[in-house]
């Protein structure tokens, strides 16, 4: 008899966890989906598949805001609106696309003093979109319908991660974080390359690819292994783990440093220096004002792009006006946002 009640109660239990699971399910979800009551026109973002104004073919720069909206208004911190300016304001001939996962718009018209600052370049567009919508006749529809990545426990990242090896399938192009600064015309840069983030690892943070040719081969594999390997326990496996393994195919070499155009059929990996030169164990340097000579020193004389580390730098303020190097960076590449942020950074 309580061999039965046991049995009983683990059934409940089951039946419980399964309730609660797909509970959460439904509530991620529905953080990508516009909210009852809700319709486009209510002043929200155009779509990005349903407006006329469409990314330039591989000479467009993409960003993503996955995290979800409680409100559905657009919001970026400053430091991310940095990142947006930085790209626009030193590719002038570039579109600059920033796309929002989830709903949003302007639907209280209160003023957004760093959204105003984005909106007065011409070549920056706001956009929604859907990811089922998006994916429709690429490789990846079918997969992204069956649900798993609103299972992952870093589901904001992988989605992320999703979107950005699917624009560049869709369009070619720059993926880049928004926690960087970019400091070049990327017209400077030949096509098809990454960065090497250590002597293991291809970083994800800013890919280039070809919307056609090589470029577009690299980015069908990207999303064949996205499909493949996808772990929503991994929190790097789905970003820098996809494109370091499809180039370790490519280029017949575990090595980052060396791959070379010469090795990988056209595709390049930039040094350490070029992407990261000041490493995740080093963040605080951007911070420091007695470290701000070396800081600049550094990435004035190898980066294309500096990258600053959210996931560990967050949290640290910087005071508009003072003399650290993020600062100082700001003040050069994103002028209009960082005179827009208020009393900090």
């Amino acid at each position: 008899k309580s061999s039965l009640i046991l049995a009983f109660i683990a059934f409940l239990l089951t039946l419980s966890a399964i309730f609660t699971l797909k509970h959460a399910f439904r509530n991620e979800k529905r953080c990508f989906m516009l909210p009852d009551g809700i319709t486009r026109e209510d002043l929200l973002l155009p779509d990005i598949m349903e407006d006329n104004k469409t990314p330039a073919l591989s000479r467009t720069i993409f960003f993503h805001e996955t995290s979800c909206s409680q409100d559905q208004i657009i919001m970026l911190n400053a430091r991310q609106a940095c990142a947006i300016e930085s790209a626009a304001k030193m590719n002038p001939k570039w579109d600059v696309f920033v796309l929002f996962a989830s709903p949003v718009g302007f639907l209280n018209k209160t003023s957004l003093p760093l959204i105003d600052a984005l909106m007065s370049y011409d070549n920056i567009h706001f956009r929604n979109v859907n990811l089922w919508n998006y994916a429709v006749g690429t490789p990846i529809a079918e997969w992204i319908r069956d649900g798993q990545i609103f299972y992952s426990s870093y589901m904001n990242s992988h989605v992320s991660d999703f979107l950005r090896y699917l624009s560049l399938y869709k369009w070619g192009g720059t993926y880049l974080d928004l926690d960087v600064i970019v400091k070049v015309n990327f017209d400077t840069v030949p096509s098809n390359y990454a960065g090497a983030e250590s002597e293991n690892f291809v970083a994800a943070g800013i890919i280039n690819l070809e919307h056609d040719g090589f470029g577009h081969e690299i980015a069908e594999m990207c999303l064949s292994d996205f499909q493949l390997n996808f772990d929503g326990e991994d929190w790097g496996n789905n970003g820098p783990g996809v494109i370091t393994r499809v180039l370790r195919k490519v280029c017949q070499t575990d090595r980052p440093l060396f791959m070379t155009r010469e090795r990988c059929r056209g595709f390049k990996v930039f040094p350490i220096n070029a992407f990261y030169a000041i490493g995740w164990k080093d963040w605080r340097y951007f911070f420091k004002e007695e470290k701000t000579k070396e800081v600049l020193e550094t990435v004035n004389n190898k980066s294309i792009i500096v990258h600053f580390w959210n996931k560990h730098s967050s949290k640290e303020r910087v005071r508009v006006g003072d003399m650290s190097a993020y600062g100082q960076l700001a003040d050069e590449y994103c002028p209009k946002v960082y005179g827009s942020s208020g009393e900090f950074f």
